[in-house]
This record gives C-alpha cells, sequence and structure tokens, in this order.
C-alpha cells in the first residue's frame, strides 16, 4: 500500500478528457471519493481507493487472499441473499470524501448498475489479512467503519496458512467480537444472517495425488 505523492501543481486537462492515471502526476489538492470516481479510470489491477485526501494504491494480494476472497464472497452471498441483502467483493464504498474497497461488502440494497455506494447501506464490510496491509486491515479499518457506523465487521486471518475468522458487532462505537474460529474448528454467525464454515475450507491444498488443487 502506498499514497501517491502529488507533485506541484500543473494545468488541468481540458474538460471532456477521458479519465486517466496521468491525473495523478499534476494534482496536488486534497482527492474526494467524488474526484476519485470521475477522474480515474476504473481499474481490474491496483486497489485504488481515498482516505484523508490522499490517494491510495494497493498491488493486488498473493494467492491464498484471491482464493479465500473469491471462495467466502461465493458462500456469503448464498446466505445473505436468503437474508434479503446484498453481497459484493471489492466494490466502491464512499464514506464522506472517502473512498474505500473492503474485500467484503453486505449492503441493504442491490448495486445494479451502480458505480458506488453509501457507506450508510452497508451491513457488513469484511476483510482479508495480507502481509503487507496487515496495520489497515487489523486496526485502520475497522476504526474507520466503525466510526462510520457499519453494523458488523469480518476479518479473515490467513497468516501462516493457517485460516481463522472473526465476526466483530458495533457496539458504543466500538466493535465487539462476537464469534470466531480457526482452521479444524467452526465459524458460526448468526448475524446479519446465518452462516458457518471451517476456515480451513478458504485455502487451496493439494489433490490426493499430489497436485495442485482447489480447496
Amino acid at each position: 500500500m502506498r499514497r501517491v505523492a502529488q507533485p506541484a501543481m500543473m494545468p488541468e486537462p481540458s474538460v471532456g478528457r477521458e479519465p486517466s492515471f496521468d491525473v495523478l502526476r499534476w494534482r496536488d489538492e486534497p482527492w474526494t471519493a467524488q474526484l476519485a470516481l470521475d477522474l480515474l479510470p476504473e481499474t481490474n489491477g491496483p486497489k485504488v481507493e481515498v482516505l484523508s485526501g490522499s490517494v491510495i494504491v494497493t498491488p493486488h494480494a498473493g494467492f491464498d487472499h484471491q482464493s479465500a476472497e473469491l471462495d467466502l464472497a461465493y458462500l456469503l452471498k448464498q446466505s445473505a441473499r436468503r437474508a434479503k441483502l446484498w453481497l459484493y467483493h471489492e466494490v466502491n464504498i464512499i464514506s464522506g470524501d472517502d473512498l474505500f474497497i473492503p474485500d467484503i461488502a453486505v449492503l441493504r440494497s442491490s448495486g445494479g448498475g451502480r458505480a458506488s455506494m453509501d457507506i450508510g447501506e452497508a451491513v457488513l464490510l469484511g476483510e482479508i489479512v495480507s502481509p503487507g496491509s496487515r496495520r489497515k486491515d487489523v486496526i485502520d479499518r475497522p476504526r474507520e467503519y466503525a466510526a462510520a457506523g457499519v453494523p458488523f465487521f469480518l476479518r479473515v486471518d490467513l497468516r501462516n496458512r493457517v485460516p481463522a475468522m472473526a465476526l466483530y458487532e458495533l457496539v458504543d462505537r466500538e466493535y465487539t467480537p462476537v464469534a470466531a474460529a480457526a482452521a479444524g474448528g467452526r465459524f458460526v454467525m448468526t448475524q446479519p444472517f446465518d452462516f458457518a464454515i471451517d476456515p480451513a475450507d478458504l485455502l487451496d491444498g493439494e489433490d490426493p495425488d499430489g497436485s495442485s488443487g482447489g480447496g
């Protein structure tokens, strides 16, 4: 994760110019979520977020993170829909002038046809801890989500390839743990919807013949 330093001010491009990352080279004024959505292009590459006026670029995490995120999103989505909630992964969540892209977002309403959603629609936001963003995922994001009033926070930690999961509920503007389990145990949550899993199932292992395979 790195904050993009802004050089001396240069003239802004003409109105109507296509969104481009070139804007990061000449804009030295504070960024907002809306500016980032208007001026920067959509990308399937690194996450581009905005926090406290700075653009933050985070490269893709490793294969364990990607595998766990896809599997967890797929499994959680089924349970969320039964509770009439909508689950997405890596979508734009706006909180005031900040722009977050959580690994998991459970929303009260559908994001269909939208580029972003206000954080007030979030019922649960989740982060999968990566080695390069441990402080962000363990300390910073829970604090920011709690300050915005998100009712639940889900954290998945893959340290040493021993997956662990913990669910937190917002109580008096702070997150309090309500469910937790590590690989080999059973993670069970009942709010904001029913869901259960052995965290070990989130990592790819090896097939019985010794070849690499899915988890």
